[in-house]
């Protein structure tokens, strides 16, 4: 028996566009601080990672997407934008997901398994934001030209009293040449959906990735949820890191000290519930 598609929700023209207005508020709000230093030339070592990193403009951000399954009532104008369609009534418009689904499969295949792999793994929360400090292990130049909190020395010796645990590919590929054998495991492209997990701070940032690359299939709210807890975890990323940002995030995390360990592991986990109810809010707009 086939079932039949559940009719779409159905949105009036004003609270639409009222939807689309508080979207692009919240969005303006959220780049604000980085839009107002680009336009006089400056740099944020820590928040411009989301805009260079992940190379998404303030604009995308402003870009706001009913979702998979509402149709616009008033909507003439989105009808013929791209992934949209003329909706069931007389000027009504919604998200082309069949078309989308098509021209993207591979990418939402891949997405969909980074995403169930992730959600049903069991959190790790021992990795420490180690990484980062396997990215300046026993080098005398470094990625970001900022000093080291506690000099190369010192650093050098955290990394060696502890064991590295990363878990995320696109952090390990930066650790140094001397750092790489000390992980647990060899991690690769190839085996990232195998690796992954929900403890982990940068795989927790990459679901503003995902929500963006899925584009109409995610609603604005998640894509501005997802942006919002990859600008939280980028502080707590840096806080713990072995850099000197005292001027840009304010006191670090020490993760070289007791205290310090159970600091980052209390907000750790803060996030990987954040970003489980992400994932699965992911999971069900590639349903729809």
């Amino acid at each position: 028996m086939t079932l039949l598609a559940p009719p779409p929700t159905v949105l009036r023209g004003t609270e639409w566009r009222a939807r689309e207005a508080a979207h692009r508020a919240r969005a303006d709000a959220l780049t604000a601080g980085h839009r107002e230093r680009a336009a006089r030339g400056l740099k944020h070592p820590v928040e411009d990672f989301l805009f260079t990193y992940y190379s998404y403009k303030p604009a995308v951000l402003r870009t706001w997407h009913p979702g998979a399954g509402v149709e616009l009532e008033d909507a003439q104008e989105r009808a013929h934008k791209r992934w949209y369609t003329a909706g069931s009534n007389p000027g009504s418009a919604c998200v082309d997901a069949t078309s989308f689904r098509q021209e993207k499969t591979p990418l939402i295949d891949a997405i969909t398994r980074i995403l169930r792999a992730t959600v049903d793994r069991p959190a790790r929360f021992g990795c420490l934001g180690l990484h980062e400090w396997a990215m300046v292990y026993r080098q005398r130049e470094h990625r970001h030209p900022i000093p080291l909190r506690l000099g190369q020395g010192e650093t050098d010796a955290v990394v060696e009293a502890h064991d590295l645990k990363c878990t995320h590919f696109d952090a390990f590929r930066f650790f140094t040449p001397d750092a790489a054998p000390r992980n647990a495991v060899p991690l690769s492209r190839d085996g990232q959906a195998g690796s992954e997990q929900p403890g982990c701070l940068h795989a927790n940032m990459d679901l503003y990735k995902w929500s963006v690359k899925l584009g109409p299939l995610a609603p604005g709210d998640l894509l501005l949820d997802a942006f919002e807890l990859a600008r939280d975890i980028r502080s707590l990323d840096m806080q713990a890191s072995p850099y000197e940002l005292r001027e840009w995030v304010g006191e670090p995390v020490p993760i070289e000290t007791a205290d310090g360990k159970a600091e980052y592991v209390r907000r750790q986990r803060g996030f990987a519930d954040r970003a489980n109810t992400l994932r699965h809010r992911l999971l069900d707009c590639i349903a729809v």
